[in-house]
């Protein structure tokens, strides 16, 4: 295939899926009355986007998988990214159906939820110990060389490294577009590096920035649909897959930087409360703690993506 083509068709296809999907979907949310519930203790601000039509991550999911698809007969190892992007993404579907439709505003119980998370990971682990060429290799950023680990060492990070890309996928989403926003970035340095390499993943890395931009579209400030952690969960599903695919989940650090701040803020903020009463951030995850001191919504998207831009182009700088 023309490598002009590659890049861009399967992008193309997933953007005019999600494109078409958004007006159709959105509309059947609303009938549904699967809208968003706001917490009382989060931003007032964000009162008035109470009823929004969430669960938008299913948007993303059909175009992706759809996108997908067609392209898994010749590249196999978009198996494995979408398995944990659905996986993950399931885990999210129940977490909201949970807390849109039966009203129980908590969701999945924290155990629930975890556990899910541990199945979808360990089968993930066991399929790139078995039957991948991965051969317990990583990449090392700036250093340009790889090296192997011992089984037993390599399972326990990449549990480490997948279920935090998760949690903190899920945390970034707290604004509107700011999850799609930061992800399409990310996703675009693994098409990049996906289609430079070669590499099997190439096509749904691909697919994941057509279906975010796609997505975006209704997604950016005011959103008319939120991804709800069907989308989130599903996003950092699909960072962590695709980077272990590439061999790069060091590099998750750099260019996932707002997952893991996200993450750190909330352990910083709990920590610090428990043991002296204290609050470090106006509130957490951090992107509130902005928010709070006055930066609109816009702005903060704004810069989060900025800052992932540019750690992304250090990435590419660091293979």
């Amino acid at each position: 295939m023309n490598l002009d083509l590659k890049i861009v068709l399967p992008v193309v296809i997933a953007f005019c899926i999600s494109v078409v999907l958004c007006p159709i979907v959105i509309p059947f949310l609303k009938k549904l009355k699967f809208g968003q519930f706001v917490r009382d203790d989060g931003p007032q601000a964000h009162l008035k986007k109470a009823g929004t039509p969430t669960m938008g991550g299913l948007i993303i999911l059909l175009s992706l998988t759809i996108t997908t698809l067609i392209y898994m007969k010749k590249y196999p190892d978009v198996l494995p990214v979408l398995f944990v992007t659905l996986g993950f993404g399931l885990i999210g579907f129940i977490d909201d159906y949970i807390k849109v439709v039966m009203k129980r505003s908590m969701g999945l119980h924290a155990w629930q939820k975890m556990l899910g998370q541990i199945v979808v990971t360990g089968v993930f682990a066991y399929y790139v110990e078995k039957y991948s060429d991965i051969n317990n290799e990583l990449i090392i950023p700036f250093l340009g060389k790889t090296v192997q680990l011992n089984s037993t060492l390599y399972v326990i990070l990449l549990f480490f490294i997948v279920l935090g890309t998760v949690n903190g996928a899920n945390f970034t989403d707290g604004l509107d577009g700011l999850a799609s926003s930061v992800t399409v970035l990310i996703a675009t340095f693994f098409a990049v590096v996906a289609v430079g390499t070669d590499s099997g993943v190439a096509p749904v890395a691909c697919a994941a920035v057509g279906c975010l931009l796609g997505f975006l579209v209704y997604n950016v400030y005011p959103a008319k649909v939120f991804m709800g952690d069907t989308g989130s969960l599903a996003l950092g599903g699909f960072v962590a897959s695709t980077a272990y695919m590439l061999k790069m989940p060091i590099f998750i650090v750099i260019i996932a930087f707002i997952y893991f701040i996200e993450v750190l803020s909330v352990i910083i903020q709990v920590v610090s409360f428990k043991l002296t009463g204290k609050r470090v951030f106006r509130m957490a995850p951090i992107h509130h703690h902005f928010e709070l001191g006055g930066w609109p919504e816009s702005k903060v998207v704004a810069i989060f993506s900025i800052v992932t831009a540019v750690l992304c182009v250090v990435g590419l700088l660091a293979l």
